[in-house]
Parts: structure tokens; C-alpha cells; sequence
């Protein structure tokens, strides 16, 4: 006769995770749930002492008890006090409160009532320049504190690092700060600020040595843009290094203070240690645009060729609609990191819908950085074209081309802007007989300029002016005349799409003028996207033809990515009266463009 049987015991296994689950649920019984009050602060008291409170900052805390609760309270009334010290309040009175909660369960509120008092005063200061550089004018005859200022201790350690950086760069290098401390009085509740720096004797820059094995020495020293002799100025030395880096030579640069030359130890020799750069850069890709089509691209970067720093770079664009090589060659002068002889042989094959040909040009400039901050380039190229304007006018152009031109770009981040401009003019013409087929002159200006404003919006404007003097249209070549539409000129049109047209084919033969402009709000909708609404207008123009005005309205998306804004528009030809394949709405082009704003 077979016995009940009796419930089976729990396997190995179900006792683990038996006990797991009461270790759990013990865990979460055990972890309190607590709210920190703060009153009587705002502004930065008030964050701070949030920020070094430890029972606020450990209120979120799993194995928050209530023993620590209570130890973390009683230490929070100092901990308050000892945050606001640096605002200068030394007299704060804190009254506490720890609230049990009734329900195991429930939270815990701990209240604390602030009452930060008057802020101490600075009553006396005692400021020495002692040494060499006592009399230097270099330092302030006054501490940059005064008597009567509240003491706030980011000022006063925002003086104390001035006065530092002020003897490292007037040379004082083994200046010593003698007696550097803030005393509170708390009886006549008044800051005493003592701060005595002795300079030391004042140190010179000797001669500098180069050990690289790359470039001719008498080069090299051209990036060292001061003396031997000099006060010894630790910019002057991160400059230069920042010079050899900057030039790509180098792929690092160590800056070594030597022992001192003299007797007295005033002069310090320098070696300047270099390392050579990897000599070649390759890219390869591949991408589109709404103006080319498809394209293949690649370059070949040369950063140097030879012991006086040439270098080059050789660059392949192949497209359906406009296919370009081009090698630039740079020969440093003067300055190195900021004149340079430019050849640029270049050559480019067209197949628009109104250009289609040839065009090859050879141009030597010479290429500066002005005082101003102005790049200016002075040069002559030489140009040779067989490029059809709609297959109607045009033909080939050989020519000796002079031109100038200065640009100059500023922006807070040349690859997202927020704050930026960017100008370029210049001047090109030719004299025919002069090794030249025509007579013509021609001026061009643009401008582009982005502000943020309200945080979340940016204004963005340009305008794009030409005027080209010939005696008529057929005096300039193809590759001289204007035209307007594409991508950055004027969206809703192909590339070069706009301009006087040919009373007889019908199609666009570029203008001797032009004037373009757009308009574009953007807003920040999430992290980096955002939209815009815009409006483009103008067109290229010319007295001896139809003048037409073009305009367009659209909207588009924005992705800021590392290498810069990732634009789609979708603009609207609004001065197209002809809307019947379109649904009653006027034509549409949508543009794709990736690439720095400036």
C-alpha cells in the first residue's frame, strides 16, 4: 500500500535562485527612498552647495539605509557652509531637518533652511613685487583686487594665476610666490589678502638649434619669427611650435630648454627636435551632387618634394557633366607659413546642356597673407579653350590672363558656424593682340555671412556680384562669362542653367553681369538636424540681350556632421508661370550638397 508522498524538495538549482530572489527583494526592502530640501540659495550658491552636498548626491544611491541617511544629515549642515566660502559668506546659519518617514516604505525628507548672512569684505591686502622685476611694468602696481570687494575666491585665484602668467612671460622664470593666502577675521569679519612674489633674475632666449634631417636649416629658420636675445617667452616657443606643426613637415615637434650659455644662467639655448612626416596622403571616393551628377574623385597630397619645403597636391574629378584635373605646386617664400609661389596647371571638360568642351589653363601666383588677414594672390594664367556656349556663339580662346584677387574667411568653427563670414573679391582681364585673342575686364565680389541667434536659429545670406567691361559678348571667352543657377548660386535651376538666352536657339549663352543673393532661416529642431525655408534670386545678365529675373523659394533638412552640414532642399522656381507638368505647382529641383558652410 503505497504512502502520500510528500512535496519534493527544491533542486540545487531552485535553491539558488530561491535565495537570489530574497537577496533581491531584501535589497530593494532595504533601499530608502529620500528627498533633499534646500532653501534661502539660488544661482551659483545654490548649485554648488547641491553639487557638494554628499546627501543629495547619494540620495539615488541602491543601498541607501537609513543609518546612512541619518550620518549623511549631520554632516550636511558643514558641508553647506563650507560650499558657500567661496562666495565670500562666512557667517551662514543652517537650520536642519530629518523627517522619518511612517511607512517603512515611504521617503525620507531631509530640510535644510540657509541663511547665507552678509558677505565678508576684503579690509586689507598686501601685494609686494620683490626682485629683478620689481619695477617691471609688467606687473600692476596694485593687486588686481581691491579693498572693500566682496572676496570671492574665483577672483582671487584668477588674480593669483595673471600675476603668475605675467613673470613667466616677462621672463622671470624662477620667480617664487614668497606668501600667497587669504585670512578671514571673523571677529571684525573682514578678508585679509597677503600675496608677495619675489621675480628672480629675468631669462633670455639664446640660439636655436634644430636637429631634423628634412629640411635645409637656412629654411627651417624661417618659421622662427623672433631673435636670439629675447625675454625669455614661453609663447614665443609654443608659436614656433605650432608653426612646424602646422606646416605638415613634422609630425611632432619637441621644444628642449637647454643648460643656460652664461655665467649667470640669464641666457637659455634652445633645441628644437622634429620628426619627419609621413611624406604622401592618398583619398579616394566617390559621391554626388544634384549640379555634376555621380562622380569619382582622388588626390595625392605630397607634402614635401625637396629640402626647401616644396609640396604639391594633384587632384581628379570625373563626372558626367563636368570632369576637372588640376595639380597645385607650392614653392614657400619670405614667411613659409605665409607666402608661397602657386603653379597651377589645370584642365577641365565640360558637357552641360549650354557649355559643353574643353578648357586648359596654366596659372603662377603669387600667393600672401596680409597683415590684415587677407589672402591675397597676384599672378597670370595662361588659358586656352574650345568651349561652345550652346552650341551657337563661343568657340576658342587663347590668352595671357593677369589677375588679383583677396579673400578672407572668419568663423568661430570653419566646419559647423555658428558666427562667420567669408569675402572674396577680384580682378582678371586680357588685352587683345597681347598674346591674347580679346580685350576684356572683369571684377567679381562675394560675399556669404551666418549668425545664431536665439540659440536655435541661424540667419544665413549671400550675394554673388560680377561685371566683365568688353566691347560685346562675343569678346569674352565661354569660361569668362557668367551665369547663375546650381547648387550654391541659385536652387531651383541646373548648373549654369540661367542667363541671357539666344533670341535664335533659345539657349543660355552667359552675360557680361550678374547679381545673385539668398536668404535662409534655419532652426535647430533635434541634436544635429535641422530645418530651413529660403529664397534665392537674380540671374545673370547682359545689355545686348532679354533680361530676365529668377527666383526661387524652398525648404530643406540639415544634418551637422563631422565634416560638415549635410544639405537637402527642395526649391520652387516661383517666376515660372508655366505650372501644367507640375500639378499646378510651380517646378521643383531638389538639391543634395555636403560640405563646410564657409
Amino acid at each position: 500500500m503505497g504512502g502520500r508522498r510528500g512535496p519534493a524538495c527544491p533542486s540545487g538549482w531552485s535553491r539558488f535562485g530561491i535565495l537570489l530572489l530574497m537577496l533581491l527583494l531584501a535589497d530593494i526592502a532595504w533601499a530608502a527612498r529620500l528627498e533633499v530640501q534646500v532653501t534661502g540659495l539660488a544661482g551659483p550658491e545654490q548649485a554648488n552647495v547641491m553639487a557638494l552636498l554628499s546627501i543629495e548626491q547619494e540620495r539615488g544611491e541602491s543601498e541607501l539605509s537609513p543609518e546612512r541617511i541619518e550620518a549623511l544629515h549631520r554632516l550636511a549642515p558643514e558641508q553647506i557652509r563650507n560650499a558657500l566660502a567661496p562666495f565670500g559668506l562666512y557667517r551662514v546659519e543652517v537650520s536642519d531637518e530629518l523627517v522619518r518617514p511612517a511607512d517603512p516604505n515611504g521617503t525620507w525628507i531631509a530640510r535644510y533652511a540657509v541663511v547665507p548672512g552678509p558677505a565678508v569684505r576684503i579690509g586689507v591686502i598686501d601685494y609686494a613685487i620683490t626682485g629683478e622685476g620689481a619695477d617691471d611694468p609688467a606687473f600692476p602696481k596694485t593687486f588686481p583686487m581691491q579693498v572693500g570687494d566682496v572676496l570671492l575666491h574665483a577672483n582671487y585665484e584668477a588674480a593669483k594665476a595673471d600675476l603668475r602668467f605675467r613673470a613667466s612671460a616677462a621672463g622671470y622664470l624662477g620667480y617664487v610666490l614668497e606668501r600667497h593666502r587669504v585670512l578671514i577675521d571673523l571677529v571684525a569679519y573682514e578678508a585679509i589678502v597677503e600675496f608677495h612674489l619675489n621675480t628672480g633674475p629675468r631669462h633670455y632666449i639664446g640660439e636655436i638649434e634644430f636637429k631634423q634631417d628634412l629640411l635645409n636649416d637656412a629654411f627651417i629658420r624661417r618659421f622662427v619669427d623672433f631673435e636670439p636675445g629675447v625675454v625669455y617667452n614661453p609663447d614665443l616657443l609654443l608659436g614656433l611650435q605650432s608653426r612646424l606643426l602646422g606646416s605638415e613637415y613634422f609630425s611632432s615637434v619637441d621644444i628642449v630648454p637647454q643648460d643656460a650659455a652664461d655665467g649667470d644662467g640669464s641666457v637659455i639655448p634652445i633645441q628644437v627636435i622634429a620628426t619627419r612626416n609621413l611624406p604622401n596622403k592618398y583619398r579616394v571616393g566617390l559621391g554626388i551632387a544634384t549640379d555634376t551628377g555621380p562622380r569619382f574623385s582622388a588626390d595625392w597630397r605630397r607634402r614635401y618634394v625637396n629640402q626647401w619645403g616644396h609640396r604639391f597636391r594633384t587632384e581628379l574629378q570625373l563626372a558626367p557633366a563636368l570632369s576637372e584635373w588640376s595639380l597645385d605646386y607650392r614653392i614657400p617664400i619670405q614667411d613659409p607659413t605665409r607666402d608661397y609661389i602657386v603653379i597651377k596647371p589645370q584642365s577641365s571638360v565640360y558637357d552641360l546642356a549650354n557649355k559643353s568642351g574643353w578648357q586648359h589653363t596654366v596659372q603662377v601666383a603669387h600667393s600672401t597673407l596680409t597683415p590684415g588677414g587677407w589672402r591675397r594672390n597676384l599672378g597670370v594664367e595662361l588659358n586656352y579653350e574650345d568651349l561652345d556656349s550652346a552650341g551657337a556663339r563661343g568657340g576658342s580662346f587663347a590668352g595671357l590672363v593677369p589677375n588679383a584677387s583677396w579673400s578672407r574667411t572668419v568663423a568661430d568653427d570653419p566646419i559647423n558656424t555658428n558666427r562667420g563670414y567669408r569675402l572674396r573679391y577680384g580682378l582678371l582681364g586680357s588685352l587683345g593682340g597681347v598674346i591674347s585673342d580679346a580685350s576684356f575686364l572683369s571684377g567679381t565680389f562675394q560675399i556669404k555671412w551666418i549668425r545664431r541667434f536665439a540659440e536655435d536659429y541661424r540667419l544665413i545670406t549671400r550675394s554673388d556680384l560680377g561685371v566683365t567691361l568688353a566691347g560685346e559678348l562675343d569678346d569674352v571667352p565661354v569660361s569668362r562669362r557668367f551665369f547663375a543657377g546650381g547648387d550654391n548660386s541659385l536652387r531651383g535651376w541646373g548648373f549654369d542653367a540661367l542667363g541671357p538666352i539666344d533670341p535664335v536657339t533659345q539657349e543660355v549663352i552667359g552675360g557680361r553681369y550678374l547679381a545673385v543673393g539668398s536668404l535662409e532661416l534655419e532652426r535647430r529642431l533635434t541634436g544635429p538636424w535641422s530645418a530651413a525655408l529660403f529664397t534665392d534670386f537674380g540671374n545673370a545678365f547682359d545689355p545686348d540681350y532679354e533680361q530676365s529675373f529668377s527666383q526661387s523659394v524652398g525648404l530643406g533638412v540639415r544634418w551637422a556632421s563631422p565634416i560638415g552640414p549635410v544639405r537637402m532642399d527642395l526649391a520652387f522656381d516661383v517666376t515660372d508661370d508655366d505650372t501644367s507638368g507640375s500639378g499646378g505647382l510651380p517646378p521643383a529641383r531638389l538639391h543634395f550638397v555636403i560640405g563646410p558652410d564657409l
